[in-house]
This record gives structure tokens, C-alpha cells and sequence, in this order.
């Protein structure tokens, strides 16, 4: 059969570009279309009750077929609550499968739910929008937390731990004066609030919340609706979609766009996902009875068949029209092909322009079922507007993520001072723009950027270990692109393993390891790099010469400054870019073990960021030269600060 799914006689016959797949509902009646073109015979299963668990039958109806390999029915009255699942009969064979288009579900997304979903709108839904809406994507400042991290931990003071809701409780607070979950994020002064997967996943049990479990939540299974584990009632189809559209609404309220972590390059069951349940495998890649496995997942999707594209179009656009969600992060982009990235970018800026996209661009080992480009790096200038994570800056300043023991810049290597004037500058080798490159130093996968570094460096100290955390930041916030930061890196953030040593990938590691300790933030490290990392924000935001979109303005604007210390990188900005209150600036890292003195263009210079503080205030001023103390950043202002 996929062999035969990809012939231009199928693609033809069987490609629908109609927008009623799922369930159109209204007070009147509901109607139902669902893409199976190789059934004998599709009905409607109805259900009192979301829980596979519980028989509670109502009634079945059968579906006529209709074009393009669709299937229709229409049922009379008012269906809002009742659950629903298809029985899709081949070759004398019937299987039971929820709805793929699914916008509700009950409890392991087992039966689908007809929703009447303005009814899950929050007060003032009809008037939220972006808060960031107009401002460029170099503009961004991107903050990548998990839903239950932070709020889990017993310092948070968040009464609503681990889901939606515990995302935007206000006032909550350590040892009743520091802030922390919601209040924290704002008073960091982040832009974006990236959320690990928050649709419908498989492996939580929703039914057992009171068993302990975690898992970040790479394994879709329902890709259209909120994941029930982070509602307060996943039994009720409606609960989770009202209060994830609260969370929502609240984060606009407070000035965060929010961003959704998507996964469509694989699925949680392949056999079992339901698109592949209907119609045998077509929504996964598979050669001779093999899945492909370029995710390490055990499949990966199919991105290049017609009708697949149309459901990852689908889907985003529904996010972005139900959700008012304003931006996506794509797991494993490398693995979904450009053709479908591009509509899918295009068919949502029609009526969100500036929602934001990117994702991993790594060149993955895949299978594709038709010839096709896909998502890499190499690619970019293919997909204009998708921005990709920049591994080259990550590894060249904390060392590689394939080996714990190799150095970085930060950690004292002198090998990639060449790697970082260009992507301190946006361009590397694979961008068109910096408006291409995400810049990063730690994210949910591999260590976190303090363990990193302590494994690079074990005899240092642990004063050096900060400083070096704090040049990294330094360096990666002041750089031209989009900065992206995992949530409790300002607070240098640890996963130790009670076994010894570090844990590199924790997604079903115990709370234990993954939650926010609030509490570190009474001690003074922890509380003067989250100051550290608030300024270098600050500073950021008040410099739109470090924030340009072009090529043309970063090579007329940004000039690196050479024969130096070879652990020295530094910088020369002019103040010739639109909004730019200062005169120019230089940026100046020193990664060695030593004071090193730079001589400085002539003039009075106002030292805004050093090794100890940041911000948009002088802290004091040089002229002729200044000395960079040993791990540190130094960046100096002349003219006006913002």
C-alpha cells in the first residue's frame, strides 16, 4: 500500500483540499468528513462518556462516501459534550480510531468530543492578540520551559503545580519577597514563552495522576488538542482546551507571547496512530515494511504525501487561529520537507503575520517516500522565513554536546574564534539573515549549560564556573539573531544524578531532577546571575544594533576587531542603525585565565555590562584602553545609553 499511496493516479484521485475534515459543529446538527480512501465501509460511533474504560454506547451512524476518498454524515441536534470515535472497516477487517482532526478528546485521547468551542473562550478572547505583534523575529527574546518544571518544585508557591494554570498564577513568591513561575519570567523581561509539547501526548497516563510521572512529551498522539495531564480535569474534553486558552490569555495579558513546541516528523505508536489506523501507514514513511527512523522514535512522518502536508498545514493554522498561539518550534524540522514548511508559513501568515518559525535543522538519516528537500540548515535560503537552532555557536562556546569532556570558548578552548565573529555577527555559513539563527547555549536536550561547564572544567572553581555561565550569556544575548535560553539557566540551573555526575537528557527523569528550585534564589550566586542575565536582556532590548535583520546592516554596522589575545573576541558597533540611541558600542569577551588590557577607539566610553553586573546604566567610564578581568564580557557605550 505506500507504495501505492505516492503514484500520481492516488495523489490525483485522492488529494481533498476542502477545510471541513473532523467535525463542523452548530446548535443544529453536526457534520462529519473524515479522508479514509481505502475503506469498504466508515460509521460514527457516539458515546455519553470520553473514558474507552466505561461502555456507555449511544448510537452508531453510517458515512456516505464522498470525493477525494472522503466520507461524510450528518447528525441532527445538538452533539456539544458527546464523544465520538469511527469505525473504519477494510478488507473485511474493522478497526476503531479516534478522529484525526480531533479538537477534543477524553481522558488518553482514546474518543474524540464534538465541542461547541466558542464556548471555551475566556472573557476578552475576541480582543487578545500578540503582544509583541509588529516587532521584528531578531526582536525576540526566547525562554523554553516545561509545563510542570515550573511550578512542581514545594518553593514555588504555585498552588496549581504542573499545569496550565500554575503557568500564570501572579504573586507567588520565596521566602515572601522573590519571585518566582510567572512573575519571575516577567521580571527577567523575556519576550517569548516557549512551551515543551502541550498537545495531547501518550506517555502519561492521564487516568493516574497520582502515580508519579514525567516525561517531556515528545511522543504525539492527538496533535489538534491540549494535553490533559495539564488541566485540572482530563476526563472532560472541554476543560483542557478552555484552560489552555486561559493560559493564553493570561501570558498576552502580562506582555509574553507564547510558542508552541511542535512534533510532527513522528508519532507516538505508528501502528496505533490513528491517521495510520485508517488509512495503513500513509502518514509515516515506510520502505518495504520498514519504518524510517531518522527521528529515533521508531517512524517518521511523511511529510511530502499530499494529504499528510495538508493535515501539518491544518493543524498549525488551527493553533494559530483557535490558540492565538505566535510562534512555532519544530522538533526535528530537518526531517519534514520544504514544501510543506513554506505552506505551512505561508497559510498562517495570511492571517497571523507575525507568528515566528523555527526549528532543528540537523541532517537526519530519513527515508522520504518522494524526492524532496528537507529542513536542514543547508536549506535555509529555501525556507526564508523559518529560522534555525544554531549548533555551531552552541558547541563552539560550551564545547561539543557529543562529548561532556571537550572545551568550549567559555571553558578556555582557542580553536573557534573564528566560528564565533561569524555567528556573533548572524552569519553563518548555512544563514541567509540573522533573522535565521536561533542562539543558544542550553535547551531541554543535553546538559544544562552549568553542568556543561562543569564537566568541561572539574578542577576549576565554582566562582569560574559562574563567570564562565555568565560569558556565555554575555555573548549569546548581544549577538545578532535570536536569543533562546532554557528556563533556569539565569539561575544556573543543574540536573545532578544521585548516582553521581550529571543527567544529560531527563525526559522521564523524576521531578526530583527536572522542576525549578525556587529556593536557590535566596543565595547570592543564584540571585546575582538571574540580575546578570535580567540586564544583559535589558541592555538588549534598549540597542537595536544588536537586533538587525539584514545582512547589509550587520556587514555596514558590526566590524570584529582583530589581533588580539587569541581568547579575546571583540566588536565594534556603529550607531547607524534606525532607533539606535548610542553613538556606537564595543563588545568585548576575554575567555582566558588573565587580564587582558584592549585599546579603545578614542573618546569616553560608559562601561554598561561587565563580568559582575548589566544593564542600561553606566557603571563607570574609560578612555584609551580598558582590562577585561579574567572570564569575562565587557561592553561600553559612547553617547547616549537608551
Amino acid at each position: 500500500m505506500p507504495q501505492f499511496y505516492d503514484t500520481p493516479d492516488f495523489e490525483a484521485s485522492f488529494t481533498y483540499h476542502g477545510n471541513d475534515l473532523g467535525v463542523v459543529w452548530s446548535k443544529e446538527k453536526a457534520a462529519f468528513r473524515l479522508w479514509a480512501p481505502t475503506a469498504d465501509a466508515v460509521s460514527i460511533s457516539l458515546y455519553s462518556g470520553g473514558d474507552p474504560a466505561v461502555s456507555d454506547p449511544l448510537k452508531q451512524i453510517p458515512m456516505n462516501r464522498d470525493v477525494s476518498g472522503t466520507w461524510t454524515a450528518q447528525v441532527s441536534g445538538n452533539l456539544n459534550g458527546v464523544y465520538y470515535t469511527y469505525q473504519v472497516t477494510r478488507d473485511g477487517q474493522t478497526v476503531e480510531s479516534c478522529d484525526p482532526y480531533a479538537r477534543a478528546v477524553g481522558v488518553n485521547g482514546h474518543r474524540a468530543m464534538v465541542l461547541d468551542l466558542a464556548s471555551t473562550n475566556p472573557e476578552g478572547w475576541e480582543h487578545d492578540t500578540d503582544p509583541h505583534a509588529g516587532s521584528a523575529v531578531t526582536d525576540a527574546v526566547i525562554y523554553e520551559a516545561h509545563v510542570r518544571d515550573l511550578s512542581v518544585h514545594r518553593s514555588s508557591g504555585i498552588r496549581q503545580k504542573g499545569k496550565f494554570l500554575g503557568i500564570v498564577e501572579p504573586g507567588t513568591r520565596v521566602s515572601g519577597h522573590i519571585p518566582t513561575g510567572l512573575d519571575h519570567i516577567k521580571d527577567l523581561g523575556i519576550t517569548h514563552l516557549q512551551l515543551l509539547p502541550v498537545f495531547d501526548y501518550g506517555s502519561v497516563d492521564e487516568s493516574n495522576l497520582q502515580k508519579p510521572q514525567f516525561n517531556w512529551g515528545y511522543d504525539p498522539v492527538n496533535f489538534n488538542v491540549p494535553e490533559g495531564s495539564y488541566s485540572s480535569d482530563p476526563f472532560d474534553g472541554a476543560v483542557r482546551v478552555r484552560e489552555m486558552k486561559q493560559m493564553v490569555k493570561s501570558l498576552h495579558d502580562h506582555g509574553i507571547s507564547v510558542v508552541m513546541d511542535v512534533v510532527y516528523n513522528h508519532v507516538f505508536d505508528a501502528k496505533r496512530f490513528c491517521f495510520n489506523l485508517i488509512v495503513p501507514d500513509y502518514f509515516s514513511r515506510v520502505n518495504n515494511g520498514v519504518y524510517a527512523n531518522g527521528s529515533g522514535c521508531g517512524n517518521d512522518t511523511a511529510s511530502e504525501r499530499s494529504m499528510v502536508r495538508k493535515y501539518i498545514v491544518d493543524s498549525v493554522s488551527y493553533w494559530a487561529d483557535e490558540y492565538h498561539i505566535d510562534g512555532f518550534r519544530f522538533d526535528l524540522s530537518g526531517l519534514l520537507d520544504i514544501q510543506t514548511i513554506n505552506e505551512t508559513i505561508g497559510q498562517v501568515h495570511k492571517h497571523h503575520p507575525n507568528v515566528i518559525f523555527y526549528g532543528e535543522g540537523w541532517n537526519l538519516p530519513t527515508t522520504t517516500v518522494k524526492t524532496c528537500d528537507l529542513a536542514v540548515q543547508s536549506n535555509a535560503h529555501l525556507t526564508p522565513e523559518f529560522a534555525y537552532f544554531n549548533d555551531t555557536l552552541r558547541d563552539s562556546l560550551r564545547g561539543s554536546v557529543f562529548s561532556a569532556a571537550a572545551k568550549g570558548y567559555v571553558t578556555g578552548s582557542c580553536d573557534f574564534r573564528e566560528q564565533l565573529e561569524s555567528c556573533f555577527r548572524g552569519l553563518c555559513s548555512w544563514c541567509r539573515s540573522p533573522k535565521q539563527t536561533v542562539n543558544y547555549v542550553s535547551c531541554h536536550d543535553n546538559n544544562t549549560l552549568f553542568d556543561r561547564i562543569v564537566l568541561a572544567t572539574p578542577n576549576a572553581s565554582f566562582e569560574d564556573h559562574v563567570r564562565m555561565n555568565k560569558l556565555a550569556a554575555a555573548f549569546y544575548l548581544t549577538a545578532q539573531g535570536i536569543p533562546f535560553m532554557q528556563a533556569g539557566e539565569e539561575m544556573l540551573r543543574s540536573k545532578p544524578n544521585p548516582k553521581g555526575g550529571f543527567i544529560e537528557n531527563s525526559y522521564r527523569s523524576p521531578d526530583s531532577v527536572n522542576s525549578i528550585k525556587w529556593n536557590l534564589l535566596k543565595q547570592q550566586p543564584y540571585r546575582e546571575t538571574f540580575a546578570y542575565y535580567k540586564g544583559l536582556i535589558a541592555f538588549r532590548k534598549a540597542h537595536p544594533v544588536l537586533r538587525m535583520s539584514s545582512v547589509y546592516d550587520v556587514l555596514s554596522n558590526l566590524i570584529p576587531i582583530h589581533c588580539l589575545h587569541p581568547q579575546v573576541l571583540a566588536f565594534r558597533a556603529t550607531g547607524n542603525v534606525a532607533g539606535e540611541p548610542a553613538d556606537e558600542l564595543f563588545l568585548m569577551f576575554n575567555s582566558a585565565a588573565t587580564a587582558e588590557t584592549i585599546p579603545l577607539p578614542g573618546g569616553t566610553w560608559q562601561i554598561c555590562i561587565n563580568g559582575e553586573r548589566a544593564g542600561t546604566q553606566c557603571l563607570a567610564t574609560v578612555e584609551g584602553s580598558a582590562t577585561l578581568p579574567p572570564i569575562s564580557a565587557m561592553v561600553l557605550v559612547k553617547g547616549n545609553l537608551k
